[in-house]
């Protein structure tokens, strides 16, 4: 019996491997980049880096007036517009504004009406049909409006998710977005139409038993239930015409093309599915050498208010290895360190956000802290203006190899 299960595993192991050998396709994905990560080796070797020196970076200032007052939550980048709304969902303001940040107009449609939504839980943002789509997730429905607020249509989840949401919906192609089935029975990446919401085609991750990253503590007394998790992390990341799709139950970080063509990205070893508690792996920044990652450990010590414990390492695509890491904004003159898992990602072109205070702009202004473009754009803030968000994105084809 040991010797049939031996025979099965390396058996399994060969066809992971011809697996890898093919990459992952998309135009600028090379044909040996999956990596195979084992989480229980901590690397031996620390890398400082520039941020700017393998990625661009443009500071783009939100525009403030009397009706441009806003938190600078993005919650959708294109090639001409920035969708803006305050944290909350409940708030309902749309701020839109165009890639320089200048404020072009709001959008309320917020009420209980039959072309109104409830709440605002995402916003995905499709400038090729000049249209925004308005998730809410407590009525399940996505509301559909041009890029000025007009109504075109609404459609409602079409299949059981468990009463529960689609969670990191993206643009996908055209007539389809994608979504994380996340809280049903059998969890699954869904293609569904822009349409209608039908589901066009379901993307299943094989796994053995689904892992849950999410810890809760039963109050009987109260007839309460406190829940807490990890730092949040997203489940579908683009990535070089691609999107990654994250399981954390699975031992294979998978690319998904435009043509539906799924191949392995990143293969962990030891297997999740053998681990108690288990070591989650999850993917931050990706460019074209480095693939920032960072793995937490399932466990939460509610006396203490403390659990998730995390590794933060990257993987270095040209020395082929793995390395801690620090890695530095090069627009302060002080070391200004960048954490990996504050960056999120848009659609546009690979694209990663994170939102600079207009007070601590101002102070680091008057500190001597800042240089280049973020030092002028500063000198023209108060503390009470709108974020400034720092957009991150891919070099030009011809400046990769410069570093």
């Amino acid at each position: 019996m040991k010797q049939m299960l031996a025979l099965k595993r390396a058996f399994f192991n060969l066809i992971v491997i011809l697996l890898i050998i093919p990459g992952c396709g998309g135009n600028k994905q090379s044909t040996d980049d999956i990596i195979m990560v084992d989480i229980t080796k901590t690397p031996s070797s620390k890398k400082e880096l520039i941020l700017q020196d393998f990625m661009d970076v443009e500071y783009i200032p939100l525009e403030t007036n009397d009706e441009f007052i806003n938190q600078g939550y993005i919650r959708d980048i294109g090639e001409h517009l920035i969708l803006v709304t305050n944290r909350g969902v409940y708030d309902g303001n749309i701020f839109v504004y165009d890639r320089t940040g200048k404020a072009l107009r709001k959008i309320k449609r917020k009420g209980q009406g039959g072309e109104e939504y409830t709440c605002i839980t995402d916003i995905i943002l499709d400038e090729d049909n000049n249209e925004m789509y308005v998730h809410c997730h407590y009525t399940k429905k996505f509301m559909v409006y041009d890029l000025f607020g007009n109504f075109k249509r609404s459609f409602q989840y079409k299949e059981n998710t468990n009463g529960m949401l689609y969670s990191d919906i993206n643009n996908y192609d055209k007539n389809n977005l994608i979504c994380f089935d996340e809280y049903n029975k059998k969890r699954a990446f869904v293609l569904i139409s822009k349409q209608d919401g039908s589901i066009t085609k379901k993307i299943e991750i094989p796994v053995k038993e689904t892992k849950i990253a999410m810890k809760f503590l039963i109050n009987k007394e109260e007839n309460s239930v406190i829940s807490v998790g990890p730092t949040p992390y997203h489940t579908i990341i683009p990535f070089n015409g691609n999107k990654l799709l994250l399981e954390l139950s699975s031992d294979t970080i998978y690319a998904l093309s435009p043509n539906h063509d799924l191949r392995p990205f990143i293969v962990r070893t030891p297997s999740v599915q053998s681990m108690n508690p288990e070591i989650m792996l999850v993917l931050r920044l990706l460019s074209n050498r480095y693939y920032f990652m960072e793995t937490f450990k399932n466990v939460y010590d509610f006396e203490k208010g403390e659990g998730f414990p995390q590794t933060f390492f990257m993987y270095d695509n040209r020395e082929k290895d793995f390395f801690e890491y620090r890695v530095y904004n090069g627009d302060y003159s002080v070391k200004k360190e960048i954490y990996m898992n504050i960056l999120r990602p848009v659609d546009y072109e690979n694209e990663l956000w994170q939102r600079l205070e207009a007070y601590q702009l101002v102070e680091s202004y008057k500190k001597g802290e800042l240089k280049g473009k973020l030092k002028e754009i500063a000198a023209t803030l108060d503390e009470d203006s709108n974020p400034v968000i720092m957009l991150v994105k891919h070099k030009d084809a011809q400046n990769v190899s410069s570093y």
